[in-house]
């Protein structure tokens, strides 16, 4: 072959041009110049990506900015009794408690030293201490270890008495008043701390044992096989292997039960001692017959509401890990 019939002919190779000098027609499509055919699809293409993206950032900011407010207008009773409690009644008669904004020299701990200068909130708070601390305690023992002889352990009747243990919590508190407090009385436990741990205990109890049977049912079987050819027994597999397991669960339940028995009146208005009653009795007896009492009931509900909000922060954690263990499972 030649090399006038090897070489390439400059004619085929570039194309034809427009007016404007750019590359025009197939040669252009070829090349991706400014008439290629695929130029404005990609151009649309990145127009709707950047609407799609300023369209989820306004989104996602709208929400932000909805849970915001919807966060300011939940706290919002919380700050009004938190200031209510450091403003001076005659202040707060006077003008409220959002006086303090304009008037931040008003704000005094006065209110919370005359409280805890009172014999009856003070030892009303270490009432409450004493009952919901054993009652908590209790439900979280007797519910772990009924749930895992729920979940592991083969003994005849098991599903029934499950449903049984079910059909407990349709039980309405408001039922068991009358019986329970005959049957108190009978046995010496009416007007007791030691009845009123008791009548939280059984109430709690049935919750606990169904959510806690549930989530111990969701441990892998093998894993439970491992321990027992290890020579593991059922107690220490319970205290080695499932407790750690359950950690999350347990600490969720604990918290529910600290803050319901925290939290609760009229089971302490029922079989409490009406002479050393728990913190929710207290304040409702400082209730004056011709005023509100703002003076004692702001700090004292304020005071009492601290104690839970500790508990939850503290075990905030395992509280979000045994809620998101039981969505995901």
């Amino acid at each position: 072959m030649s090399r006038s019939e090897a070489a390439p002919d400059p004619s085929r190779e570039l194309p034809p041009l427009r007016e404007d000098g750019a590359p025009s027609g197939a040669g252009a499509a070829r090349r991706g110049g400014p008439g290629a055919a695929g130029g404005p699809a990609r151009r649309a293409g990145r127009a709707a990506t950047w609407a799609g993206r300023a369209a989820g950032g306004l989104a996602g900011g709208a929400v932000r900015v909805f849970l915001v407010v919807a966060a300011l207008f939940w706290l919002l009773p919380t700050l009004g009794l938190l200031l209510s409690s450091l403003v001076s009644p005659t202040d707060l008669n006077a003008g409220g408690w959002w006086q303090v904004f304009g008037a931040p020299s008003r704000l005094t701990a006065d209110n919370y030293e005359r409280l805890l200068a009172n014999e009856t909130i003070t030892s009303s708070l270490l009432n409450t201490f004493a009952i919901a601390v054993p009652a908590t305690l209790l439900v979280l023992a007797l519910g772990s270890l009924a749930g895992y002889a729920f979940a592991w352990l083969e003994f005849p009747g098991r599903d029934w008495l499950f449903l049984v243990v079910v059909g407990l919590l349709v039980v309405p508190v408001q039922v068991a008043l009358m019986p329970v407090s005959e049957l108190f009385g009978t046995i010496g436990l009416f007007e007791t701390t030691a009845g009123v741990v008791l009548f939280h205990t059984a109430f709690g109890l049935p919750f606990a044992v169904f959510l806690l049977r549930n989530f111990f049912a969701e441990i892998p079987r093998e894993l439970l096989e491992a321990a027992r050819l290890d020579g593991a027994g059922e107690l220490r597999l319970f205290t080695r292997v499932v407790l750690p397991l359950g950690g999350p669960a347990i600490a969720s339940l604990g918290i529910f039960q600290f803050l319901w028995v925290w939290n609760d009146m009229l089971v302490a208005l029922v079989f409490a001692d009406s002479a050393n009653p728990p913190i929710t009795v207290a304040l409702q007896q400082q209730v004056r017959q011709f005023g509100n009492n703002i003076d004692v009931l702001a700090p004292g509900a304020f005071l009492s509401m601290v104690v839970p909000l500790v508990v939850f922060f503290a075990f905030q954690r395992q509280f979000v890990t045994g809620v998101m263990a039981g969505a995901v499972k």
